[in-house]
């Protein structure tokens, strides 16, 4: 073997044997959906404002980070950052046991149940348990009677959800033997066919549904039947999304969110998207 080709097997050697040195964060791109009000949504102009985007921009300017956000269907969010198309994904995002086989979490930056939303005269108007809050970490009677209740009174309905969401995964275990689950790309497209009467209640996150009923053709809308938070499914809040090769990012995202959480800039945002603080 000549000495060159033994140069060169030393140098691969050396080369997979010497751990990945840490990227340089500078840089960054941040997917979001620009269609999840009041979280993020786009502007009249084109531009994706919202309740992250405010976070973000509070986080990238303590942390010196560039950050420039990308615009990314929901049901490619995921995908698109374990294929390095982007490095976070902010975009309402549950922190759950099954995401986190695949991804890794920031500290969360806000909790939000999900809920259900339908006519106020239609044939839901008067689920049991209105209002409720159902805890699922408790796997205790008062979650099975509010469980075993919902699907009693979702048999034979039609439900909508965004595809690839909790509520998608919630309803694949509570619901899908009893309702017509009827799967969206967006939350949009679910509110506008319970508008029109195509479905008979949509499932969502609570603060989403706070922008749908302050829109005018949302007036016979309303909140029905209970809502539901923690346990494997729910998660314990909503925070920003890493590839889990990223520790380093993570962990310079997570100095400055707790930060601005500390400081209350995290609630003052919330106060101003929501109108409520949901970072508590």
């Amino acid at each position: 073997m000549t000495s060159s080709r033994w140069i060169a097997l030393a140098a691969l050697a050396l080369t997979c044997s010497t751990p990945a040195m840490a990227k340089d964060w500078k840089t960054v791109s941040v997917a979001m959906e620009g269609s999840y009000a009041p979280w993020n949504q786009t502007d009249a102009s084109g531009k994706i404002v919202g309740f992250e985007v405010d976070i973000l921009n509070d986080v990238c300017a303590r942390a010196k980070l560039e950050c420039n956000i990308v615009a990314q269907d929901w049901d490619g969010v995921i995908p698109g950052l374990t294929a390095g198309k982007f490095d976070i994904v902010m975009d309402g995002m549950s922190i759950t046991e099954e995401r986190m086989k695949t991804i890794d979490f920031s500290i969360p930056y806000a909790s939000s149940p999900v809920a259900f939303l339908a006519d106020k005269n239609g044939p839901l108007a008067n689920m049991s348990n209105k209002g409720k809050m159902i805890d699922l970490s408790k796997d205790d009677a008062e979650s099975k009677a509010a469980l075993d209740t919902l699907r009693k009174e979702l048999t034979g309905k039609n439900l909508g959800l965004q595809v690839s969401t909790t509520e998608a995964t919630f309803a694949d275990k509570y619901l899908k033997d009893v309702a017509n689950v009827h799967e969206y790309k967006t939350t949009d497209e679910h509110d506008l066919d319970l508008m029109a009467g195509r479905i008979d209640v949509a499932f969502a996150d609570t603060t989403y549904f706070l922008g749908t009923l302050a829109k005018p053709d949302a007036k016979d809308l309303e909140f029905v039947g209970p809502q539901f938070k923690g346990g494997p499914i729910l998660g314990p809040g909503i925070g920003a999304a890493f590839r889990k090769t990223d520790k380093d990012l993570q962990d310079i995202y997570n100095k400055a969110l707790k930060a601005a959480i500390d400081d209350g800039s995290v609630s003052k945002y919330s106060l101003q998207w929501f109108k409520i603080d949901i970072t508590k």
